[in-house]
């Protein structure tokens, strides 16, 4: 045989709202006129944290320079070189071989 147990009242809003406030009233919002409105600063930053990037942005932008400077210079040079050979085409070798 199964017995059941009568349920205990449930738990309404009304009930957890009077147990948060003494007199039952809804507690003022926290963006309401009580609140005093400071502006807080997000992040806070020293003279390091920019001098320290500038110059790491400075070093980079030195360094991309330079090898694209070097890069230009071998593009040059190997054209140079590339115009400097002749090639032959269509001479015959009397089937030759040379490797």
């Amino acid at each position: 045989m199964l017995y059941y147990r009568e349920m205990d009242k449930p738990v309404t809003n009304r009930d957890i709202m009077n147990a948060l406030t003494k007199d039952g009233s809804p507690p003022l919002p926290e963006w309401g006129p009580n609140r005093i409105r400071e502006k807080q600063r997000a992040q806070v930053k020293s003279r390091f944290y920019y001098i320290f990037w500038g110059a790491a942005t400075v070093s980079v932008l030195a360094g991309q320079l330079y090898v694209g400077s070097g890069y230009r210079a071998y593009a040059s040079a190997l054209l140079r070189i590339f115009d400097s050979i002749e090639v032959e085409v269509g001479k015959s070798y009397n089937n030759e071989r040379f490797y």
